[in-house]
């Protein structure tokens, strides 16, 4: 039985210049994650401060893939940025509130929904001590 039965395919766009759209689709698991990991520290190394994780097309995450996401939101919060998770299968969405991870890493239900959220996280960011002030 090969392990690559199910492969991750991962698409990447920008909505905005500091906003990554990554699109997941595939199982989201130990043999899948590095893969993962290696788009978002692409995206982080291009000096994205936003991810939109679009998990509709994920039927199944394990530990590995909710690491990723939670380390991932650990480094956005540094630059300072953020982590929305958009749209994930029922099967995820499950996991993700059964671990708590939905009441870290905000879940939106369209991409519009998620950047809104961006609008809002950056309107706060401007009140407070901002170098751009």
């Amino acid at each position: 039985m090969s392990i690559a039965q199910n492969p991750l395919s991962v698409e990447v766009t920008l909505p905005r210049e500091d906003v990554a759209l990554i699109a997941v689709e595939g199982y989201l698991d130990v043999d899948t994650a590095t893969e993962f990991q290696h788009h978002l520290a692409n995206q982080l190394h291009h000096g994205r401060r936003h991810f939109l994780l679009d998990l509709s097309s994920v039927p199944f995450m394990d530990s590995s893939g909710m690491n990723i996401i939670l380390r991932v939101y650990q480094q956005a919060r540094d630059i300072p940025g953020s982590v929305h998770i958009i749209s994930p299968a029922p099967a995820v969405l499950r996991i993700l509130e059964l671990t708590g991870v939905s009441i870290t890493v905000p879940v939106s239900g369209s991409v519009e929904e998620a950047l809104a959220r961006v609008d809002a996280f950056e309107g706060e960011q401007g009140g407070q001590d901002s170098p751009q002030a």
